[in-house]
């Protein structure tokens, strides 16, 4: 049984992104952890009694909330020193994955279940920074060669 006093920080956008990260309960619910998400009654109600940090939105090529979930991210990064930063997208991560690549904290980007005929832009644009990069398909290798084939979560 792993060590219960690592501290695991999971991203995901609300949604389909969050429920890949649930999906992964058999592994995070050993660990301390703390999650980045979006406000929404579907995530409240999925991670009652958890430690939530709710992100701004939207954040797909809004420079405000970019600066914002920096912050965001500097600040939960720097208070609660995660032992690694997962996530599954999206464009919340990335403030996310460069800061925590400068503070030399590890991190792993899953790729997306459904995205077999094209990358994801956050998974484009976090590869450089993650510390490990998964696709949950064979197929998704050609646009991320090194990644690391872990099958499919759901």
């Amino acid at each position: 049984m792993p060590p219960t006093d690592r501290h695991v920080l999971l991203i995901g956008s609300a949604g389909g992104h969050l429920t890949q990260l649930l999906a992964l309960q058999a592994w995070w619910s050993s660990y301390e952890r703390s999650w980045v998400t979006f406000e929404s009654r579907h995530a409240e109600s999925l991670l009652a009694g958890e430690r939530v940090s709710w992100a701004y939105q939207p954040t797909t090529r809004n420079i405000p909330n970019l600066l914002r979930n920096t912050r965001l991210a500097w600040r939960l990064l720097r208070r609660s020193r995660p032992d690694v930063v997962v996530s599954t997208g999206a464009g919340v991560a990335l403030s996310f994955f460069v800061l925590a690549k400068l503070m030399r904290i590890p991190s792993v980007y899953i790729e997306v279940y459904d995205r077999i005929d094209s990358p994801t832009l956050t998974g484009r644009l976090c590869r450089p920074f993650a510390s490990m990069f998964l696709v949950q398909w064979e197929e998704q290798r050609r646009f991320y060669p090194n990644s690391v084939v872990v099958g499919n979560l759901l």
